[in-house]
């Protein structure tokens, strides 16, 4: 059974991240659902169902698909997104923490977040990206 199994999943895709990510939205949207239609007996769990089936189907159909490019490049797309999310929360995370040491500038001419240390007064501070100086009270 297992030899079988390999010989139908060559040259498939199989599982990546973006498939994973989707079978999980769609569980909670059918779990939602379940919940939703158990305790406040309204047409949302309905709806919730609905919308987990194609999702459910395009996940296994990401698996199952064998145009290896298309789906490398749409999981390539799709963790290129996380990236750009997780990226934000961590540098505004990292700015919550050193808030007490350092205040944070945007440049007036190419809007790069720049830190200088807090409590030094009026100080001239310079943009290493474009060159621009400003005087700003720290």
């Amino acid at each position: 059974m297992k030899e079988k199994l390999y010989k139908f999943m060559a040259g498939r895709n199989g599982a990546n991240q973006f498939s994973r990510f989707l079978s999980i939205t769609a569980l909670v949207l059918l779990v939602s659902s379940l919940i939703s239609s158990m305790v406040f007996k309204n047409n949302v769990g309905t709806f919730l169902s609905y919308m987990a089936l194609p999702i459910l189907l395009y996940s296994n159909f990401i698996v199952f698909s064998k145009n290896l490019t298309k789906r490398r490049a749409e999981n390539q797309d799709f963790l290129n997104l996380k990236y750009k999310i997780f990226h934000k929360f961590k540098n505004i995370k990292t700015r919550f923490s050193q808030r007490k040491e350092y205040k944070f500038f945007k440049c007036s001419n190419c809007k790069t977040l720049l830190r200088v240390p807090k409590g030094k007064g009026k100080i001239k501070v310079h943009c290493k990206k474009c060159g621009n100086d400003m005087i700003k009270k720290s």
